[in-house]
């Protein structure tokens, strides 16, 4: 882009505590999106809800998610103040959170304990939570493209964003494995109990590291100054569809998303009812996971990138998950255990893709950051689309399909719906987000004369 070269200071490499105070700012939205990934839909059905009663909740909140992203980007684009919107979503998400796994709030008002009004009162505070956490969630990913031109930087800002993404999760099965330890789930009221600890204990984790993005992260200039030497007003909405990319970055963000969400769903299903494993297995197998991404996030951010390797490391990532889900697809009960070293690898794999895939979205934008949350809120409105709906159709046929068994040497392995969400889906879809990436063409896209760098991560 004329009047920005390598000189102008939003070029240049930035520094690690801004990677770090930017890096924090997601973590009451990445803490409350675990325990809503993981343990939700267990939750509403072991307190007595159909799976079709809970695959509703789930839905209620990933459609109001989806319009509030695509709403909140056009405010974002039009009045900026990305730190405003991340504070205000952050204090939603906080009071909202508790009502998702509190209890029934409604029903104890009213005295009344009809399944169809639980049903309506977690999808009414899950619908809040979700609208909370998309101005959250725009609001971050956006500043990434206005905090630096650099794009080296901005996969280093997103890196570390992933990285505090797996502190988070760890943080959370942390607690859970704590409070599942102390309170014995005996009962619907002791059920109850253990995730309202759970909530609590997250808000509260989540808020402090909130206070310390907001503190140490200033509001971003880049927009302003950008409007201001260019004398350019906001990118509408159909510059964006005109361009091929916009379509790959899409299709690979979705597949991506859909990856991580589902097979994170079904987790806990898969190592307590297919597996048969502990209790504890709930929680240490997807810290596995979380520790695996967090070291793979911490590598990532010391590399110097490119559009080749963008895709090459994508790539990676989705072949591990495509055995993975092979994996998972034939693992019979009596060697379970082979789970944990599963995880490992699916560790390794999300961390790969979901960092090259967000990155992949700071290619799209480039220097035109006057659309930049526009472009995260769209693509954000199909991932929440696609993954509420597959967890839908998915845990409607919960109930409802009848579990195929194989015998393999006199060894039964169970295709349940569980395993088909944890193995299956994740595969085919690492398996179509890496033929869309083999046709992308990132090194020439952006409008800075050089939109990837070849220089060190940081100063």
């Amino acid at each position: 882009m004329a009047g920005w070269s390598e000189e102008d200071p939003f070029t240049k490499p930035i520094g690690r505590w801004t990677v770090f105070f930017y890096g924090v700012g997601h973590m009451l939205n990445d803490i409350t999106a675990s325990c809503w990934f993981t343990y939700l839909l267990l939750f509403l059905t072991q307190i007595g809800l159909d799976p079709r009663d809970a695959a509703i909740v789930m839905l209620s909140g990933q459609v109001a998610d989806g319009f509030a992203t695509i709403f909140i980007g056009e405010l974002i684009d039009r009045f900026g103040h990305f730190k405003l919107w991340h504070a205000a979503g952050s204090i939603l998400v906080a009071i909202s959170f508790s009502s998702v796994f509190g209890g029934c709030l409604p029903c104890s008002i009213l005295h009344n304990d009809s399944l169809t009004l639980e049903t309506f009162s977690y999808s009414m505070f899950a619908a809040i939570f979700n609208i909370g956490w998309a101005a959250t969630q725009v609001s971050h990913m956006a500043m990434v493209n206005c905090i630096s031109l650099n794009a080296t930087s901005r996969v280093a800002l997103t890196s570390c964003r992933n990285a505090f993404t797996m502190v988070a999760n760890l943080g959370l099965y942390a607690i859970a494995l704590v409070v599942f330890g102390i309170v014995k789930a005996g009962s619907k009221e002791n059920t109850e109990t253990q995730y309202c600890w759970i909530a609590y204990s997250s808000i509260t984790i989540g808020c402090c590291f909130v206070f310390v993005f907001l503190m140490g992260t200033k509001e971003p200039r880049l927009r302003i100054d950008l409007i201001r030497e260019t004398s350019r007003a906001r990118i509408p909405w159909v510059y964006w569809f005109r361009k091929l990319l916009y379509y790959q970055v899409a299709m690979v963000y979705l597949l991506t998303r859909l990856v991580l969400n589902v097979s994170q769903a079904y987790l806990a299903f898969f190592v307590i009812d297919d597996l048969q494993m502990d209790q504890s297995a709930k929680a240490l197998v997807p810290a596995i996971i979380y520790i695996c991404s967090f070291v793979v996030s911490v590598l990532l951010q010391e590399i110097p990138w490119n559009g080749r390797r963008l895709k090459a490391y994508y790539t990676a990532g989705g072949i591990i998950w495509i055995f993975c889900g092979a994996a998972i697809l034939l693992l019979p009960r009596n060697i379970s255990s082979f789970m944990y070293a599963i995880s490992v690898f699916i560790g390794i794999a999300n961390a790969l893709m979901m960092v090259t895939a967000i990155s992949m979205q700071s290619v799209l934008v480039g220097a035109e950051v006057n659309g930049c949350a526009f472009v995260c809120g769209s693509l954000s409105f199909l991932d929440k689309m696609s993954c509420g709906l597959a967890l839908y159709a998915l845990q409607s046929r919960q109930s409802t399909s009848p579990r195929t068994q194989l015998n393999n040497n006199q060894q039964s392995v169970y295709l349940s719906v569980t395993r088909y969400g944890l193995g299956l889906v994740p595969a085919l879809c690492s398996f179509v987000g890496v033929a869309v990436t083999f046709f992308m063409e990132l090194e020439a896209v952006g409008s800075l004369s050089k939109p990837l760098l070849r220089e060190p991560l940081l100063e």
